[in-house]
C-alpha cells in the first residue's frame, strides 16, 4: 500500500543552496510544454531536481530512484512532485521532454563555473581535452550500433583542462567517429589536446587552414621529413623539437602543411606531439599534453561516483537527457566545492553534502494534521569546514 503524501515542509536549505546556481539559468529557459492535452505530471524544475538527486545519491536504476521518491522521507517531501510520479510518467518525460531546457541550463552553468573557477595554467592558453567515452547499452537500443551482439553509445566530450570542468558534449552510436567532433567542440583561440586516436594528417592540414589549434600525440612509428630544428635545452625532458612534414601514403595521409613536432621522455616512455602551437616552449607542450589526463580522470570519477552510465533511459533522446543531467550535477559540485572549500570536486565533499542534507531533515519537525506551513521559519544554515 502506498504511503499517503504528507503536507510538505519548507524546502531543504542546504539542497536549495546547492541548486541555487541553476536559478539564474532558468530565467530565460525555453518553456516546457505538454505534447498533448493532458497536463504535465512534473514540470521541468521538478524533472531537473529528480535527475540531479539521482546522480548525487548514486542510484543504480530508475526503479531504485522511483522507490526512493515514494519511500524516502527527504526524496518524497522535497524532490518528488507533490502528487508523486509513477514509472510510466517518469519514463515518458525522460525519453521525450526536457532536452532543450537541459542544454540551456548546462550552457549557463558552464559559463558560471568558467567565470568562478581559477585558471590554473593561463600561460598555456585555453586548453580543451577532447575524447570519447563508450556507454554500454542493451540489445533493445537498436540505434546504438557497435558490433554484433553488443550495443553501445558514445559520448564525445570537450573538457576545460584549465578549470577541470566539462564544456561541450555530443552523443552518437558506439561506432561514431571521434575526429569530426574536434571542429565542433573547439571555439576560437582554444587548443584541442588529444590522444593518438585523433591522429590524421589530412585533418592536421584542415585544422591549420581553419585556424584551429591542436596538441596531438602521434604514433612513434610515424615517418617525418625535418624542415628545420629548434634549440633543445641540455637538461630538458624534451629531446626533439622541429618543424616537419608528416609522411605517409602520398595523396592519402601525407601532410601538406608543415607543423611542429615535439618529442619528450618521462619514465622511459617517449611521447611524440604534433602541434601548431609555436608560442610555447617544448616543455610547455609536454605539460599541456600531460593535462589531457584530467579528462580521463573525469570520465572515471563521473562514472564511478555519479553513476552516469547506469541507464535510466534507452532512447538516444533519453540517454542525452541523462548525460546532460550528470554533467549539470558535476558543474554544481564544482561550484559548490570551490565556493565553500576552495577545492576541486571530490567524493569526500559529495558524501559530506549528502550527510548535511540528511541531518537537516532529521532536525525538522515532521508534519501532522495541525502543521501550519506559514508558521515555519527557515533557519539560516551555514556550511562548516571540517578540520581534518
Amino acid at each position: 500500500m502506498q504511503r499517503p503524501i504528507p503536507k510538505r515542509l519548507p524546502a531543504s536549505v542546504h539542497f536549495d543552496q546547492f541548486m541555487q546556481p541553476i536559478d539564474t539559468t532558468l530565467e530565460n529557459a525555453p518553456e516546457l510544454n505538454s505534447r498533448g492535452h493532458r497536463p504535465l505530471k512534473m514540470d521541468f524544475e521538478e524533472q531537473l531536481r529528480i535527475l540531479v538527486y539521482y546522480h548525487l545519491h548514486e542510484y543504480r536504476s530508475a526503479q531504485h530512484l522511483l522507490q526512493a521518491l515514494k519511500e524516502d522521507d527527504f526524496a518524497r517531501q522535497y524532490i518528488a512532485p507533490e502528487q508523486g510520479i509513477e514509472k510510466s510518467s517518469f519514463s515518458e518525460a525522460i525519453n521525450n521532454r526536457g532536452l532543450e531546457q537541459l542544454l540551456h541550463v548546462f550552457k549557463g552553468l558552464q559559463t558560471q563555473a568558467h567565470d568562478l573557477l581559477p585558471n590554473v595554467h593561463p600561460e598555456l592558453g585555453s586548453l580543451v581535452g577532447i575524447d570519447g567515452s563508450l556507454i554500454d547499452g542493451s540489445l533493445s537500443m537498436l540505434w546504438a550500433d557497435y558490433r554484433k551482439g553488443s550495443k553501445k553509445a558514445k559520448a564525445h566530450v570537450g573538457f576545460d583542462l584549465n578549470r577541470s570542468i566539462p564544456r561541450k558534449v555530443y552523443l552518437t552510436n558506439g561506432k561514431g567517429g571521434e575526429r569530426p567532433f574536434v571542429s565542433k567542440i573547439l571555439s576560437k583561440d582554444e587548443t584541442a589536446v588529444t590522444d593518438r586516436g585523433y591522429q590524421c594528417h589530412r585533418l592536421f592540414d584542415q585544422w591549420q587552414q581553419d585556424g584551429q589549434l591542436f596538441i596531438c600525440r602521434i604514433k612513434a612509428s610515424t615517418k617525418k621529413k625535418i624542415l628545420s630544428k629548434n634549440t633543445v635545452p641540455a637538461d630538458s625532458i624534451v629531446f626533439f623539437d622541429a618543424t616537419v612534414l608528416l609522411l605517409g601514403t602520398p595523396g592519402v595521409n601525407q601532410s601538406q602543411t608543415p607543423l611542429r613536432l615535439v618529442g619528450y621522455e618521462v619514465d622511459r616512455v617517449k611521447y611524440w606531439i604534433a602541434t601548431n602551437r609555436h608560442d610555447l616552449t617544448g616543455e610547455q607542450i609536454a605539460q599541456a599534453y600531460k593535462l589531457r589526463w584530467n579528462i580521463e580522470n573525469f570520465f572515471g570519477w563521473w562514472k564511478r561516483h555519479l553513476k552516469v552510465y547506469h541507464l535510466i533511459a534507452r532512447s538516444a533522446y533519453g540517454l542525452m537527457v541523462q548525460i546532460l543531467a550528470g554533467l549539470i550535477t558535476y558543474l554544481l559540485l564544482a561550484i559548490h566545492c570551490h565556493k565553500h572549500y576552495q577545492e576541486k570536486v571530490s567524493i569526500r565533499r559529495v558524501r559530506q553534502l549528502r550527510t548535511t542534507i540528511e541531518n537537516e531533515l532529521r532536525s525538522m519537525p515532521m508534519p501532522d494534521d495541525d502543521f501550519d506551513e506559514s508558521n515555519v521559519k527557515e533557519k539560516k544554515l551555514q556550511f562548516v569546514n571540517a578540520k581534518t
